[in-house]
């Protein structure tokens, strides 16, 4: 299917749900979908199903979908097509089309890669500017001819949260298209993301993007801060 296709199958399809996905933390369903012929597999976050956290609101699938509509916004294709859905099973939630070829590959088996380099570099920037707290080698999954980027949920916190596996870029410097990209962000570009994200949470990634825009390059972890710079377990 098109992109056009997934998202109508998302936003329209009907709806069964298949069975809870294992090890997920907050009930992750996987869900088939059925639109006028068009079949396929999607993952449904509710909001119902969320597990509270004492540093996060409850409506972590809003993070889900800010996070793909940023990749949108930055002209990247690295977040499976994820949409908001009222009319779910158990009510308003995320769906994001299932990567239904994804091998046992994740970050940690995939990184020496030459063809996947710029990809990664360009995952780095986003999860800086989504400030992403949670980017374990199992939320990349290679599908046999490109990777994808899930389980973007824990992302937009106002407070430095950045925490990753993937510190393997550190100095590399900001090609020309991205510089054109955080200066189109700046400029007004990361207000469409009010839709889900609070005026602070967007003022938050102008700031970051700000601040990488300034420095050049990716940055190095902090050691020494009280939030950890790695998430675990890694994978």
């Amino acid at each position: 299917m098109t992109r056009d296709d997934q998202i109508a199958l998302l936003n329209r399809g009907e709806i069964t749900v298949e069975g809870r996905i294992k090890a997920s933390s907050n009930q992750a369903l996987l869900v088939s979908l059925n639109l006028e012929g068009h079949r396929g597999l999607a993952c449904y976050k509710a909001e119902a199903g969320e597990r509270l956290l004492w540093d996060f609101e409850e409506g972590l699938w809003r993070r889900e979908v800010a996070a793909y509509q940023l990749a949108n916004l930055l002209g990247l294709e690295i977040v499976p097509v994820t949409v908001e859905r009222s009319d779910a099973p158990f009510g308003l939630g995320s769906l994001q089309v299932w990567i239904e070829e994804a091998t046992e590959d994740h970050y940690f088996t995939l990184r020496e890669r030459p063809e996947f380099e710029q990809w990664f570099i360009d995952l780095c920037i986003f999860d800086i500017l989504a400030n992403n707290a949670d980017r374990k080698g199992g939320h990349i999954l290679f599908d046999g001819t490109r990777c994808w980027a899930i389980d973007n949920g824990l992302c937009f916190h106002e407070e430095d949260k950045l925490r990753t596996v993937i510190w393997d870029f550190i100095g590399t410097p900001l090609s020309d298209l991205w510089r054109e990209r955080l200066v189109a962000l700046i400029n007004g570009g990361a207000t469409a993301l009010l839709e889900w994200l609070s005026p602070d949470e967007v003022a938050a990634i102008v700031n970051r993007a700000t601040l990488l825009l300034e420095s050049g390059e990716l940055p190095e972890p902090d050691e020494e801060a009280d939030w950890p710079p790695y998430p675990w377990p890694l994978v």
